[in-house]
């Protein structure tokens, strides 16, 4: 991501500032004009001026941008451990004997904020974890829910915190996470993000081409930093090979990143739908007719493998209030013989729904498979396992899941961490090297020297119009990098005009 300065390169040794350059910033003469009996370059020849320019102008400009999400990921990929610590009294009880039952757990809840209506609750994950009982407050906002945490061994009530989204991210990791997204802008505060998302792959594979097209006496130099090297050189050095180490977690972050934007999330969910890779949802709908849920029109719903729990051997007699709900505790039963180990949620019935299990494991192999169960007697109405999900919809899920720290638990928290402080030192050094390669004090507002222009003209036809043609449907499917690139294209001929019209003067 080198902001650079590709026309003053002049030095074989490339160790020191150029103080000589000219202040403007479009210096070189215009290379509009074919030469004749020009000797034919390469393909790569010929498109290396237009990435060098690319290159320089987004990292330039885009580069700020980049720095305050790769900050404010870097202190998000922390915020996992920091709430362990900071939240310590309401996640961590001592173990007990026994747990008390989950109907009890709820109830205690209740009474500590009878305020609140239980939504869903989570299961603890581990010995020595609460239980998570969500609930909606009438203060509550969009996508957050109030989490009463409670002591799975003997019904007490350790606390209450803000939780926010399906991650169940508390008041620091939700801070932390917003900051990232929207600067604590709200819906304006998006575009910064999506910006910066849309650049970062173009930016880190402009660096990667351009690094690995330098000649180099071994392999070996694309990784690790030249020995001796002083000044920009050695910079550059470091930039590279850092960048190339880094550059397919970069555009993983960039892609994974863009999947829930604004505009660019809208037109991805769009494409997936029209595949048929929409993520699925288990159907947790009650058949009216009978009281009982079910995805087909026989009794059951094609789940007769499943007994009712009344059926079950010491379950006569544990229908809810009404004779019409089983409790949660023979909801997550049913769930557990149904083949939902491991941590999982439970939602609660509401009208016309049974309950919903879901298992809340994002750790490889994923555990994400669910199951709605009729809260009228125990029967499994709909199963819904991860493996079937469309293959698409998995990879997004995995994909959002790693981005967000989810995925592998502390190694995916501490790789995000390394992404973000490698993004970091790749944008200084970047600048670095724009600073040793500075313009002359002549002129304090000038850019510097990116490549000349023209470069364009002198690549083959029949590579110009697929190029063009692949630029602007990626502009329309990514609206905020079409229209950033065309502001670009803006004030690069604004200021192609302006040296032309100078050079005519003098």
């Amino acid at each position: 991501m080198a902001i650079d300065d590709p026309a003053q390169r002049a030095d074989p040794s490339d160790r020191t500032p150029d103080t000589t350059a000219p202040a403007s910033p479009d210096p070189a003469p215009d290379t509009t004009a074919p030469m004749a009996n020009a000797v034919p370059m390469s393909l790569w020849g010929a498109l290396r001026p237009l990435v060098l320019r690319l290159h320089f102008y987004a990292g330039l400009l885009i580069a700020p941008l980049l720095l305050v999400a790769a900050t404010t990921g870097f202190l998000y990929s922390l915020s996992y451990q920091a709430e362990k610590v900071i939240y310590r009294h309401e996640l961590r009880v001592p173990v007990g004997d026994r747990t008390v039952p989950l109907s009890d757990q709820l109830d205690a809840a209740r009474t500590a904020h009878p305020e609140g209506t239980v939504t869903s609750v989570r299961l603890p994950s581990e010995e020595g974890a609460t239980t998570r009982v969500l609930m909606s407050t009438p203060d509550s906002e969009e996508f957050t829910s109030l989490a009463v945490f409670v002591d799975p061994y003997t019904a007490e009530v350790r606390g209450a915190l803000t939780s926010y989204g399906s991650s169940g991210a508390l008041p620091v990791r939700t801070w932390l996470s917003e900051t990232h997204r929207h600067l604590q802008l709200g819906e304006p505060g998006r575009l910064y993000s999506e910006l910066a998302a849309s650049w970062l792959w173009v930016v880190a594979l402009g660096g990667l081409l351009l690094w690995t097209a330098r000649k180099r006496a071994s392999k070996r130099a694309l990784v690790v930093p030249e020995r001796g090297a002083t000044g920009r050189r050695r910079t550059l050095s470091l930039h590279g090979s850092l960048g190339m180490v880094a550059v397919t977690g970069l555009v993983l972050l960039s892609a994974t990143g863009l999947t829930w934007s604004a505009y660019a999330g809208e037109n991805i969910t769009a494409i997936k739908d029209q595949l048929g890779s929409a993520t699925p949802a288990v159907s947790a709908t009650l058949d009216s007719g009978t009281g009982t849920g079910g995805t087909g029109a026989d009794t059951g719903g094609g789940h007769e493998g499943h007994e009712s729990m009344e059926d079950m051997p010491g379950m006569e007699g544990t229908h809810g209030k009404g004779g019409t709900d089983i409790g949660v505790d023979l909801a997550v039963v049913a769930a557990r013989q149904a083949g939902l180990d491991g941590p999982i949620a439970v939602t609660l019935p509401t009208t016309g729904k049974g309950y919903v299990v879901a298992q809340t494991d994002n750790q490889f192999p994923a555990r994400l498979d669910s199951v709605s169960v009729d809260p009228a007697n125990g029967m499994i109405m709909d199963e819904l396992r991860f493996a079937d999900h469309p293959v698409l919809a998995q990879l997004t899920r995995v994909g959002i899941d790693a981005h967000m720290g989810l995925f592998l638990g502390l190694p995916n928290q501490l790789l995000l961490a390394a992404l973000a402080l490698a993004l970091i030192l790749l944008i200084v050094w970047g600048y670095r090297m724009w600073w040793l390669r500075r313009p002359t004090k002549e002129r304090r507002l000038s850019a510097g020297r990116p490549m000349p222009r023209g470069a364009w003209r002198k690549v083959p036809l029949r590579l110009l119009l697929p190029l063009g043609a692949a630029t602007a449907l990626i502009g329309w499917f990514l609206p905020l990098l079409g229209i950033s690139l065309l502001v670009f294209l803006a004030l690069d001929g604004a200021l192609g005009l302006r040296a032309r019209a100078r050079a005519a003067r003098t």
